[in-house]
C-alpha cells in the first residue's frame, strides 16, 4: 500500500513537470528565474546558522507552496516527503518555475535542470516548520539548477506533523508555505 502511494506521489510530481513545460512551451513564454537583485540578499533575512559560506553567490529567489506530507511510523508522524511548486518571487501569476519533492529535489519545469541536497543547519521557529540551509548533492542539466552550490529554506509558515498519534499506514499532507534562495560558487 505504501509502494502505491509512493508511486502515485512520483507519478503526480513527473505529470505536474511536464504539464509545466508544455504549458510554458504552448504559451511561448518560457519563464526563467530572473536574477538576484543585487540588493536582494540584505532584502532576506537570514539566522546566524543559515549563512551561506563566503565564495557563494546568491542567483534565484523563488516563493513556493506546496505540502509536507508525513506517515505513521510506530505510533507517530514521521516526514514521508514535501511536495511544492516554485515561482518567480514578486510574481503574481504564480507561474510554475520548479518543482520539489523528495530526495530533497528541485527541478526546473522551464528547462528539466534539477539539483538535490542534503540539510546542513536548521533553524527553528515556533508553530512552522524549521528554516534549512542544504548542501547541494548533485545537479543536472545546464539550466537554472545548474552548478547550484547551496540553498536556503526561509520565512517558512505551516507544514508541521499533527501531534496526535497515529495508526497503522496512516498519511497526511499538510500546507506549507516557504522561500527558497539558490546559491552558486562565485566566478
Amino acid at each position: 500500500m505504501k509502494l502505491a502511494k509512493r508511486i502515485f506521489l512520483t507519478t503526480t510530481v513527473l505529470a505536474a513537470v511536464t504539464a509545466g513545460a508544455l504549458l510554458s512551451a504552448t504559451i511561448g513564454q518560457a519563464a526563467t528565474p530572473r536574477p538576484a537583485r543585487a540588493d536582494a540578499p540584505a532584502a532576506l533575512k537570514v539566522p546566524a546558522p543559515l549563512k551561506v559560506p563566503d565564495g557563494n553567490r546568491l542567483t534565484d529567489v523563488l516563493s513556493a507552496e506546496g505540502v509536507q506530507t508525513y506517515t505513521c511510523a510506530d505510533g507517530a508522524w514521521k516526514l514521508l516527503e514535501p511536495a511544492a511548486t516554485l515561482w518567480a518571487e514578486g510574481d503574481r501569476s504564480h507561474r510554475p518555475l520548479a518543482l520539489h519533492s523528495r530526495g530533497p529535489v528541485w527541478v526546473s519545469t522551464v528547462d528539466g535542470s534539477a539539483v538535490n541536497a542534503a540539510a546542513v543547519a536548521s533553524s527553528p521557529r515556533p508553530g512552522t516548520i524549521p528554516e534549512l540551509l542544504l548542501r547541494s548533492t548533485a545537479t543536472r542539466g545546464t539550466g537554472v539548477f545548474a552548478d547550484v552550490s547551496y540553498i536556503q529554506r526561509l520565512d517558512t509558515h505551516g507544514g508541521v506533523a499533527p501531534t496526535t498519534a497515529c495508526t497503522g499506514s496512516d498519511q497526511t499532507s499538510v500546507h506549507y508555505s516557504a522561500t527558497y534562495a539558490f546559491y552558486k560558487p562565485a566566478e
